[in-house]
C-alpha cells in the first residue's frame, strides 16, 4: 500500500500523472511546505480518529489544530487520534504520507472548514514525500469526501506593533 494505491485511485480522474514526488521527505507540514515552496496552510494533513469501531479521516490546513470541543460537538466522542500502525492498518498508508487516496479499508473522509481559506491545497499521496496540486472542490470529488466539518482551530494572528 501507498503512493502506487493513491496514484491509481487518482488514476480514475486522470490525475495519477500530477503525483509529484520528492527527492527529499514531505513528512511533516514543515518538509512539505519547504518541499513544495507554499505556506504550511496549504499543506492538507490528514489525521486518522477513531473510537469503539468508528473511524474517519479529516483533512485540515496545515496550520489548523483540532479543537477538542468542537470535535466532541461534531462527532459525540473525544477526538482519539490512531496509533502509527492502527493508521497503517486502516489506510494502508504510513504517517506521513497519510492521504485519502487509494485506502486499503472503506473509511468516512471529512474536510476541514480550515481549508477553505485557500482556492488549493497539497494532500499527500500515500508516501513520505509525494503530494498533489488540488482544488478545494477536486479534493472533494477525489476523496470522496461525505462532507465539511469545523473541528479546527487556526494560529492565533500575531499582532505587530
Amino acid at each position: 500500500m501507498g503512493i502506487e494505491e493513491a496514484r491509481a485511485h487518482l488514476g480514475r480522474f486522470g490525475k495519477a500523472g500530477e503525483v509529484i514526488e520528492f527527492e527529499v521527505s514531505s513528512a511533516t507540514v514543515e518538509l512539505a511546505a519547504q518541499a513544495l515552496g507554499v505556506e504550511a496552510g496549504r499543506i492538507a494533513k490528514s489525521l486518522a480518529f477513531g473510537r469503539n469501531g468508528s473511524f474517519h479521516v479529516i483533512l485540515f490546513a496545515g496550520d489548523a489544530r483540532v479543537d477538542n470541543a468542537k470535535y466532541k460537538a461534531r462527532f459525540g466522542m473525544k477526538a482519539t487520534m490512531l496509533s502509527p500502525d492502527e493508521t497503517f492498518e486502516l489506510t494502508g498508508h504510513r504517517i506521513g504520507g497519510v492521504c485519502p487516496f487509494g485506502l486499503k479499508t472503506p473509511i468516512e473522509i471529512w474536510l476541514d472548514e480550515s481549508l477553505r481559506r485557500f482556492d488549493h491545497v497539497y494532500p499527500a499521496c500515500g508516501s513520505a514525500n509525494s503530494a498533489i496540486k488540488a482544488s478545494l472542490p477536486e479534493l472533494e470529488l477525489w476523496s470522496g469526501a461525505a462532507g465539511w466539518v469545523d473541528v479546527a482551530k487556526l494560529p492565533e494572528a500575531t499582532v505587530v506593533e
